[in-house]
């Protein structure tokens, strides 16, 4: 949904065009993969923040607008609501020192974001969901000025038909409605970007759902919403319930959310995309003049426009990307299932975990997920977000003897797949100083069980019991996180509660 979108009154026929074009779409890429028209491996990742724009009172702030103006770069984009934004950083080649490099560009970047933010009375917070959100703050009103988001959410509040119901049961019980998506908006992510060639694609894309769990269990940093303490990754409920358009009754007749895990584990990029088509209606039918196969007859790259935009609008935790640079196409698995935050090294911690566990277990000639049952990865991602740092998953038995076992996430990381991570990234040619300082931040946060979201409830109640109220105790948690943010530490490091309390 990055893209532009203009587009006015869509009617039957329109839609029904759409569909026709998405088929040729579809198979447009079926054609790229057979002729093997995909670039070469070039080892490239990428990386998305999206980020929180906060007052000095912990409160959000609605002036993404006034604060883009100000930072005046294209690395800084709008988001989905007013208080937020989002920061994109160039693609860079997996090697060397780079996740430093990473978090340099990272450091500077924001610090300068933040300069300008505060010239209008507010500041930048990596935070999965800031505590201080209010129902009131996610409102259609407060969707950012930009049409995308203003049809985006006409439509899918369209094929609702009704308002959408947020029933998240957790250490404390939420129940909310609201009339738009605009309640999506309080999930700020990180999206992390791995370019693949179609033959690696599957084996990239089920290393990255079989881990989807072990993330969120180490980098869990969501646990309120609108007040109330819930699951400690909070994102994947709301971000389901916010986008969901099935009405009850399709939801008991099996039909699919838009926003999922996914069923199966899957041999192709290809099925995924064939998958969007077959499951989900158009929400965006917003049909180019391109026609994709007579671009292929004349020998050239189509841009699949429908096929991406149709894309854009199923939130898989997991999404699989077509694009094209200097015109060449690529796949990609961009993984949105990280919160944004803590620190900037926590970020970056993250992401060194990531693409040296997912290379190491798409090289394994044994791969975890043939010894996964799919639905246990699915049950072991809602255990993950539930409970963070304290989750037990189901992981397959060392050996040959088959089956899985229970085991606490944080032992699990630290006994086998550290050093799976650390193999990855000595395969794609990380400086083993940078291995083993930002693995060495993920096997910290296992030995002290801490993560964005332990500390944050830690913290809050903290507050309570120094005699605050709820609400000034989660404004007192967000504005203590947003000062030990700026220390550069990693959330591990960070002391629970307040100073001289």
């Amino acid at each position: 949904m990055g893209e532009k979108v203009v587009a006015g009154v869509f009617d039957l026929s329109g839609r029904q065009e759409y569909r026709e074009k998405l088929a040729r779409c579809l198979e447009g890429l079926e054609r790229l993969l057979a002729d093997r028209r995909f670039d070469r491996p070039r080892n490239l990742m990428g990386l998305e923040i999206e980020l929180n724009l906060v007052g000095s009172d912990g409160m959000p702030r609605m002036r993404n607008a006034e604060v883009l103006r100000r930072i005046a770069s294209r690395d800084f984009q709008t988001e989905l609501g007013m208080f937020n934004l989002e920061v994109n950083i160039l693609p860079h080649r997996m090697s060397g020192r780079v996740f430093d490099q990473l978090a340099e560009e990272l450091r500077t970047g924001l610090a300068y974001a933040d300069r300008k933010a505060a010239e209008v009375d507010a500041g930048i917070v990596m935070i999965g969901i800031l505590p201080t959100l209010g129902s009131h703050d996610v409102v259609s009103a407060n969707l950012s000025d930009v049409h995308r988001y203003m049809l985006l959410n006409e439509q899918m509040a369209a094929a609702r038909g009704e308002d959408f119901v947020l029933d998240i049961d957790g250490v404390e019980h939420l129940v909310a409605t609201s009339e738009s998506i605009a309640p999506e908006s309080a999930c700020t992510s990180v999206q992390l970007h791995l370019q693949t060639t179609p033959e690696r694609f599957a084996d990239v894309w089920n290393a990255a759902q079989a881990i989807a769990s072990v993330q969120i269990a180490l980098g869990a940093n969501s646990p309120f919403l609108f007040g109330k303490e819930l699951w400690r990754e909070s994102r994947p409920p709301l971000f389901q319930q916010s986008t969901d358009v099935r009405p009850p009754e399709l939801r008991n007749q099996g039909v699919r959310p838009r926003t999922w895990f996914g069923e199966r584990w899957v041999g192709s990029a290809y099925e995924l995309f064939e998958e969007n088509l077959r499951f989900f209606p158009p929400i965006l039918p917003i049909c180019e003049e391109e026609d994709p196969l007579r671009v292929l007859d004349e020998g050239g790259v189509p841009s699949l426009a429908e096929l991406v935009l149709h894309n854009g609008t199923i939130y898989r935790w997991n999404r699989p990307v077509y694009g094209i640079a200097d015109g060449v196409p690529h796949l990609r698995v961009e993984n949105r299932v990280l919160p944004a935050g803590p620190s900037v090294a926590d970020v970056i911690a993250n992401a060194a975990f990531y693409y040296g566990l997912v290379r190491a277990l798409a090289d394994e000639s044994r791969p975890v997920w043939t010894r996964l049952p799919f639905e246990t990865a699915a049950r072991n991602f809602d255990t993950a977000c539930r409970h963070g740092i304290e989750a037990e998953l189901l992981w397959p038995r060392p050996g040959r003897s088959g089956g899985v076992a229970k085991v606490p996430a944080v032992k699990l990381v630290r006994d086998e797949l550290l050093p799976l991570a650390a193999a990855g990234l000595d395969a794609w040619n990380i400086e083993p100083a940078d291995r083993d300082l930002y693995l060495g931040i993920i096997e910290e946060r296992c030995r002290r069980r801490v993560n964005g979201a332990s500390w944050q409830a830690d913290t809050y109640h903290r507050a309570l019991e120094a005699g605050l109220g709820r609400e000034s105790a989660l404004a007192a948690t967000t504005r203590r996180y947003a000062e030990l943010t700026q220390t550069g530490e990693p959330v591990h490091n960070w002391p629970v509660g307040f100073p001289g309390r």
